[in-house]
């Protein structure tokens, strides 16, 4: 499985991050999870992995809708949480590779938090070695709207959940990247291209490596032809 990207990668990553809020240059990330897979015997095995709470800023408090639809609380990033140097140098750990591919559902949102995020430590360079990839500008060309993660996992029949905890999400992220390879053998095509809603225009700051396409609720061929 995921052969297709292999060939072409040594390593993919597979990212997901919760946050405090909407707004990448404001808010925080409150969770991350990061699944670093490599080929083995026509499929793949997990070569590192991260999933962990993040401290966030002092006098920073977690709003109650974030806690709502996560089940984070303010008690256990404190108890539980990492501090955020620790979690930027795990972070470099995993991406500082040479070819390597990271990969989400809609990953111009987690990405760009990403970049905000290991800004702060001076770190943000690391991002520019790394090719990208948004599952969920795949999952359009597949499939009408809706466009959620939990709808693309409704759609491939699969065991998991979209519960918006990080490494739950990311592991559906992985099974859906794996069932979209057995539909159609194309994923390569859609590296370092992300669609967007031409009638919200593109979240957050633009990545300078990605082909930005128009990419609405409707399939109209694919966005790499």
């Amino acid at each position: 499985m995921l052969n297709s990207l292999f060939q072409y990668f040594d390593r993919v990553v597979i990212l997901d991050v919760e946050t405090t809020g909407l707004d990448c240059r404001k808010d925080e990330i409150i969770e991350v999870a990061a699944l670093r897979i490599v080929a083995e015997d026509e499929a793949y095995r997990v070569e590192y992995e991260l999933d962990t709470l993040v401290q966030v800023s002092g006098g920073r408090s977690l709003p109650s809708e974030i806690t709502r639809l996560t089940g984070v609380t303010e008690k256990m990033l404190t108890e539980d949480g990492c501090d955020k140097a620790s979690v930027c140098k795990k972070m470099v750990e995993i991406l500082d590779s040479p070819n390597t591919l990271v990969a989400a559902y809609n990953a111009q949102f987690d990405l760009c938090f990403l970049y905000y995020f290991l800004m702060q430590f001076n770190s943000a360079e690391v991002l520019k070695q790394v090719k990208m990839l948004d599952v969920m500008t795949i999952y359009k060309d597949r499939r009408d709207y809706p466009h959620k993660l939990s709808d693309a996992i409704e759609a491939y029949n699969l065991e998991c959940q979209n519960s918006h905890r990080a490494m739950s999400d990311a592991k559906a992220t992985l099974a859906i990247l794996a069932a979209m390879e057995q539909e159609k053998d194309d994923l390569s095509k859609y590296v370092n291209l992300f669609g967007f809603n031409p009638k919200y225009g593109v979240y957050g700051p633009k990545i300078s490596s990605v082909t930005y396409l128009p990419q609405g609720y409707y399939r109209k061929g694919r966005l790499y032809e």
